[in-house]
């Protein structure tokens, strides 16, 4: 970056300086047009005033002009065209002047000038006709050094200006560049020291931004950490269970009466494992979204009503009466995402009640919204804890969780679908009362 500012500023600095050198010259050179116009007007109108030129035969004219006026050529032209007198050349060896644009206009309107460049484009010849008093014209002119030519003359010293300036520009750009990126090397270094302020005004929407960036990084590092670390332990408690009761087995430990005992234990710990798995490895897919999202409209009542008829055996196991109310209501939607948010919530409110509870599951349309209610009347959630039931592994009741066969993650799938689906989520809970969660569309 601090490369890219400096070449810039560099660049920007040699056009400037090339365009103001170029320009400082053209309006240099125009003036210097001006000057020698106007001195030649002057002339010209000394010599008309001087009345030399006034007489009609060029044998009476009685001036030398060779030796007295030095770089200045003075032509005296008939009004034919002819030329009379040239202080610089004969005369007769002349051409006729009457197609010289100078001499066209001080013929037609009393005066003309024109300049005319040499071939080696090194000087330039500056012409100024005047019509006399006796119709004839008289034309002064004068060599001037041409624009390229004082280019050329003046390169070596134009070229030392230029390199001059332009190591100091690249000083200069340096020092401005290590200027302006030391505050944001410096906001770097402080993202998170909360009392550290930007220098600069315009940078603080940035260093909001970075700070806010460097928290939510911060945060999922956090939340990967514990993840894996609770993973481990999730994993690791029934593996344990299930090595610790496969070597009491293989030792011949357990006496013939509660080797039942044990195999359920072994079984039970190994539905657990499996559970733990299949949700670890549903999350990362949810997370991920490395399955192929399509998105159709989808009944979510007949979905809940389908939901309710597979887990009306479990529920009748735990002694919960479910039911279902509600409508059709047509959401755009994954339909195994939405059956798999159903069934998580479903199961929930099964495993946190009590037996003889119910689970009320609702389906209806509110203000042009689709919402579904999951209620129970089981053993609820402490306020303080409403908004933590959506972490990974976080449970309300730990050891009932673990005895029911819950692994900790259904919630936080529940919420990564929800997200998935524009969607929002509530919670109403008291302790020992029950809860409601709404899903809504």
């Amino acid at each position: 970056m601090k490369n890219k500012i400096n070449k810039r500023l560099v660049g920007i600095a040699i056009i400037a300086i090339i365009a103001t050198l170029i320009g400082t010259t053209f309006i240099y050179y125009e003036l210097f047009k001006k000057q020698v116009e106007s001195e030649l007007l002057t002339t010209a109108n000394l010599l008309k005033n001087s009345k030399t030129f006034d007489i009609e035969d060029k044998r009476n004219l009685n001036v030398d002009l060779s030796t007295n006026l030095s770089n200045l050529r003075v032509t005296w032209i008939d009004k034919d065209g002819k030329v009379l007198y040239d202080n610089d050349v004969l005369a007769d060896k002349l051409p006729n002047h009457l197609d010289r644009p100078e001499i066209k206009d001080a013929l037609k309107k009393g005066s003309g000038k024109y300049v005319r460049k040499s071939d080696t484009m090194n000087k330039n010849t500056f012409y100024y006709a005047i019509l006399l008093d006796n119709g004839k014209v008289l034309r002064v002119a004068t060599d001037a050094v041409s624009i390229f030519y004082v280019f050329k003359s003046s390169a070596w010293v134009i070229s030392m200006i230029v390199l001059l300036i332009i190591t100091i520009c690249i000083v200069l750009s340096n020092l401005l560049a290590n200027q302006l990126l030391k505050p944001i090397e410096m906001m770097a270094e402080n993202l998170e020291n909360e009392k550290y302020k930007s220098p600069y005004k315009e940078l603080e929407p940035f260093a909001e931004k970075l700070k806010s960036q460097h928290t939510d990084v911060l945060s999922a590092a956090k939340a990967r950490q514990d993840f894996t670390a609770n993973v481990s332990h999730e994993l690791k408690t029934p593996l344990t269970a299930i090595v610790g009761f496969t070597e009491l087995l293989e030792n011949d430990m357990v006496p013939e009466g509660k080797r039942q005992h044990i195999y359920n234990e072994i079984h039970k710990n190994s539905d657990r494992l499996l559970a733990l798995i299949n949700d670890i490895i549903r999350l990362s897919e949810v997370d991920q979204k490395s399955y192929e999202m399509v998105f159709k409209p989808t009944d979510l009542y007949k979905i809940a009503r389908e939901t309710i008829d597979d887990l009306q055996i479990n529920a009748e196991k735990k002694e919960v009466k479910l039911s279902l109310t509600g409508e059709e209501a047509i959401i755009n939607a994954n339909v195994n995402l939405v059956s798999e948010l159903v069934e998580n919530l479903v199961q929930n409110a099964i495993r946190y009640n009590n037996p003889g509870g119910k689970v009320e599951v609702s389906v209806y349309k509110k203000n042009d919204r689709t919402i579904l209610s999951v209620e129970d009347n089981g053993i609820g959630i402490p306020a303080d804890e409403q908004q933590r039931i959506f972490e990974r592994f976080y449970r309300v009741d730990k050891s009932r969780s673990k005895a029911t066969g819950g692994t900790g993650l259904g919630l936080a799938i529940v919420k990564h679908i929800v997200e998935l689906h524009d969607a929002k989520i509530e919670v109403e809970s008291e302790l020992g009362e029950g809860t409601i969660i709404r899903v809504i569309f």
